[in-house]
């Protein structure tokens, strides 16, 4: 494949990672004008995005794969860049240069302007680039004008060998103050990072909360930790803590400022993967895409509520929602991180988790560790809770094989389109579309674009009907290992709610 080669500049890591969990609308308030204040859903004018440094291992090959969607209603103009956060920060102010950085040796004056990479020509095409080796660095991008809406960033790196070989992959998403990690851990065989990026000219402030099965660890070191502007930085979750814990929630809140965040889970025996945040906390989670041959599933689950939360566990099967026998409930104990072992709980079939009050709502955040092969053979993927797609959500990276797009609708019968694009190197878009009954998962061999060459990104659009969630799989054979990563598919944010006025407004009085 003909790809781009990127050059990037050491440095170290870091991903922003936004997801939510979109509650079902409220009804009108009696007597509200619905038509007055109807919104316009209008294409968003600027958007940023996050990528994390891949890897450390000089085995690494990665690739980044860089898509805007056509969106109705937008100008000509605009674009999209993504330039290594190291780079970044030389362009970054003098007064904004801390000392003990890095980013100032005295020698300012002679930085050269940093030169973007992944830079796309036009949207609905992708643009793709490969890197080599561990000393690849964050990324850091905005899009505006008809670049921006729905703009999406695909990392997905191949380690050979190693802790953490396999398939590991990423969506770089955009900066926030607020992030849940179900799901991590400390125990021997693990080495997991949280990392840390600042797309901004002043430093951030972030504090690191570790939660086990017995409540909050004490650890002093995780509090207001320094992220300088325009640098991201890798936290070992086992610096922060002499506990070894199987599973932990780890909590990263922002005193001040906005970072990216996302956590590297890596095991010396059962590869590893990116472990993006889980949705908002949310007494209603869905879970979605577990691989049919999952031989393994693990569900880690949180509530930050004084409270104990229980929840009724179901599958989304395709043949409708099922209860996992002898995992009926989950009680998950306030403040404390619960793990469920529901072992093959796909039994061969395509499935998504759903997890619902099974009384009272409490919030809650949740994650599934999932793991394919047995023996030495084993590959390890994580899925958190996810928000629905909404209007739109986008995947780039597919290459017309190994790739499984999983749709459920847990409540509603629903139909779906589903575009693929042109390839990063030639062909032609198309659509398909599909009906996902209520209470069911689907696994769709996604369209393939019409002579494609390169890889090609896909869209999907609810067309009616109920609520939809998704993930895409990504899955390569490596050495008798049956490496894959998944991304879940949350509403792209490409367009932006503006209630219309009730009155003009455009000419004032004088």
């Amino acid at each position: 494949m003909n790809r781009t080669t990127l050059s990037l500049i050491a440095g170290t890591t870091a991903l922003a990672a936004v997801t939510g969990f979109a509650a079902l609308s409220a009804p009108d308030a009696p007597g509200t004008d619905t038509a007055a204040k109807a919104a316009a859903q209008l294409p968003v004018e600027r958007t940023s995005l996050l990528c994390p440094a891949p890897s450390t291992s000089d085995l690494a090959e990665t690739s980044y794969t860089s898509f805007t969607p056509v969106t109705k209603g937008t100008g000509s103009g605009g674009k999209a860049e993504l330039r290594a956060a190291t780079e970044e920060s030389a362009d970054a102010p003098a007064d904004s240069k801390e000392e003990g950085t890095g980013k100032d040796d005295g020698k300012s004056g002679e930085d050269k302007p940093a030169e973007p990479v992944l830079t796309p020509k036009e949207p609905g095409k992708p643009v793709t680039g490969d890197s080599s080796g561990g000393d690849a660095p964050a990324l850091v991008g905005t899009a505006d004008g008809r670049f921006a809406p729905g703009w999406t960033v695909q990392e997905t790196t191949e380690v050979a060998a190693g802790t953490g070989r396999g398939l590991q992959g990423v969506n770089c998403t955009a900066p926030d103050t607020d992030f849940w990690f179900p799901g991590a851990g400390t125990d021997a065989d693990r080495t997991d990072y949280v990392h840390l990026t600042n797309p901004d000219d002043s430093a951030a402030v972030v504090d690191i909360e570790l939660y086990g099965k017995d409540g909050a660890l004490k650890s002093a070191v995780g509090e207001g930790i320094t992220v300088p502007p325009h640098s991201s930085e890798p936290v070992l979750l086992s610096t922060l803590t002499d506990e070894r814990q199987t599973d932990l929630t780890v909590h990263v809140n922002v005193r001040s400022g906005r970072v990216g965040a996302a956590v590297q889970a890596l095991d010396d025996k059962l590869g590893g993967d990116w472990l993006a945040a889980s949705a908002d906390p949310s007494g209603s989670l869905v879970l979605p895409g577990i691989p049919k041959d999952a031989t393994s599933v693990r569900l880690v689950a949180f509530t930050p509520a004084d409270a104990d939360a229980d929840l009724k566990v179901r599958l989304a099967s395709p043949s409708g929602l099922i209860t996992p026998a002898g995992h009926e409930t989950v009680h998950v104990k306030g403040g404390m991180t619960t793990a469920v072992d529901l072992g093959d709980v796909t039994r061969g079939e395509a499935g998504s988790l759903v997890l619902t009050p099974t009384d009272r709502s409490v919030p809650v955040v949740a994650a599934l560790r999932v793991v394919r092969g047995k023996g030495d053979k084993q590959e390890t993927a994580f899925i958190p809770a996810s928000r629905p797609v909404g209007t739109r959500a986008t995947s780039a990276d597919n290459s017309g094989k190994d790739s499984t797009l999983s749709l459920t609708a847990p409540t509603a019968a629903a139909k779906v389109k589903v575009t693929a694009s042109a390839g990063s190197e030639g062909g032609t878009p198309v659509s398909k579309t599909y009906t996902i009954k209520a209470g069911t998962t689907q696994d769709i061999e996604p369209p393939v674009p019409g002579g494609l060459k390169g890889t090609y990104a896909l869209t999907v659009e609810p067309v009616s009907g109920g609520p939809v969630y998704g993930a895409r799989t990504l899955a390569a054979t490596e050495g008798g290992v049956p490496a894959f990563t998944v991304q879940t598919l949350p509403d792209d944010r490409g367009t932006v709610a503006v209630p219309e006025a009730d009155e003009d407004l455009s000419v004032l009085q004088k």
